[in-house]
């Protein structure tokens, strides 16, 4: 690991001074990814900003009687709230299904957000990566790519985004707090905030220097259905193959979110009522899907996982 100058912040804006004052600086709070890549040396950062103590560890409730959950509420805590349990149950269960409980009690709402791709050609400084090295080439393309993205990638990267918290927060619709250098304040949908890697996958997200996500807006409640199913190698501390999150109410649309095969929680809606109904909306979600030869088992496998989510929903209809 290489040498880091230090700074814990005391409020939000020390926080965004300190690092618009240091060249390659970075913000930590849980540090369960970063640090990782620090010693790595994946990300060099030169100056690290403590934001652990400025405040952003809090569940409010909004006016329209949603929450907003701050960025430095731990994955532990956020699972275990009353209300997430009760109103945002999906949430919940992606928490839970993600990494491990050790991990839980440091991983932060804004951490999990940023994670970094888990593409093994990433983390193999050896290898040509985009993500890691613009212009270098995709050593996956050609390579191992069995737990990679089917959908949303490019000729650049078909790296997966690694979260499980993200896919709940998508099928709910949350939205990303985001405070500016200036301390502008903006709401940001999750696809908006998210970008594909087109020519660019070392450009994640739309964040500038001086932007720091300050929350997320979770909307008012849906009544229905919240189930989180998660397709994984092994029972535990694995990223996902496939996964669903998804509510779906007694009538209308259902919202789902899918995780494990795009470069972000990849969303779609439908009539789920039966496994016909599956096969149409994940058909419909998957219609640009680009598989290697390694990965391609993805596409009915996630149809698949699709079907058993809403046979668990409307178990009346599981034969349909």
């Amino acid at each position: 690991m290489r040498a880091f100058t230090y700074h814990r912040a005391e409020n939000a804006q020390d926080a965004v001074r300190s690092l618009g004052e240091a060249e390659h600086a970075k913000f930590i709070a849980g540090g369960t990814n970063l640090l990782d890549l620090m010693k790595l040396e994946i990300e060099k950062p030169m100056h690290l900003v403590d934001i652990n103590h400025i405040g952003l560890d809090k569940i409010e409730e909004t006016p329209d009687g949603g929450l907003k959950v701050g960025a430095l509420v731990r994955n532990t805590d956020l699972a275990a709230d009353t209300r997430v349990r009760r109103d945002y149950a999906v949430l919940t269960r992606a928490l839970v299904a993600g990494a491990s409980g050790q991990l839980r009690n440091k991983a932060t709402t804004g951490g999990n957000l940023l994670q970094r791709s888990r593409c093994p050609y990433f983390y193999d400084t050896a290898k040509p990566c985009n993500k890691r090295e613009p212009g270098s080439g995709c050593s996956a393309l050609e390579g191992f790519s069995r737990n990679l993205a089917i959908v949303g990638v490019s000729d650049h990267c078909i790296s997966q985004h690694p979260s499980d918290m993200a896919v709940g927060l998508r099928a709910l619709d949350a939205k990303i707090a985001i405070t500016s250098a200036k301390g502008e304040e903006k709401l940001v949908a999750m696809d908006d905030f998210y970008r594909l890697p087109g020519d660019t996958p070392h450009v994640e997200n739309i964040l500038t220097k001086g932007d720091m996500i300050t929350g997320v807006v979770l909307p008012k409640p849906v009544k229905g259905k919240h189930i989180y199913r998660k397709v994984r190698d092994r029972a535990s501390y694995a990223f996902a193959l496939v996964s669903v999150a998804a509510i779906i109410p007694e009538d209308g649309k259902a919202h789902f979110a899918f995780g494990g095969v795009a470069p972000r929680p990849w969303a779609a809606t439908g009539q789920a009522k039966n496994r016909s109904s599956a096969e149409e909306i994940a058909g419909h979600a998957l219609r640009d899907a680009r598989p290697t030869e390694e990965n391609a088992f993805k596409l009915p496998l996630l149809k698949q996982t699709l079907a058993s989510v809403i046979a668990e929903a409307h178990p009346s209809s599981a034969q349909n």
